[in-house]
């Protein structure tokens, strides 16, 4: 993997540790949500981290585009069904998601290098 996704994935293994390391209730359960959300259902896993990868481009969040473009990565997700999903969240989200979209292509292709 190239430089960009090692150290995305080092911060953010250090500072969910520190979060969680805080015993709150009330993140531990949002951060059980979140997991729990993301397992095979009547959407495969898949298929929701793809969802989760449109609406986080959406949404504007870098980090969480990142994090999506990893799992998609992790779990067979193509070059062609990626620009498909970039595809959906440039119509919805509109010409502001474009930045997004140069910085997740960026990291898809260091996740592919």
């Amino acid at each position: 993997m190239g430089k960009l996704v090692d150290e995305f994935n080092a911060y953010r293994e250090k500072m969910n540790e520190k979060i969680l390391a805080a015993d709150n209730k009330v993140l531990k359960r949002i951060y059980s949500i979140d997991t729990l959300t993301y397992q095979d259902g009547a959407l495969s896993t898949k298929v929701k981290e793809m969802l989760g990868l449109a609406t986080s481009m959406v949404l504007r969040c870098d980090d969480c585009i990142c994090y999506h473009l990893g799992k998609c990565h992790e779990l067979g997700v193509t070059t062609e069904e990626v620009f498909e999903i970039f595809s959906v969240a440039n119509l919805v989200g509109g010409t502001i998601v474009i930045p997004h979209t140069r910085r997740a292509v960026e990291y898809w292709e260091e996740l592919n290098s």
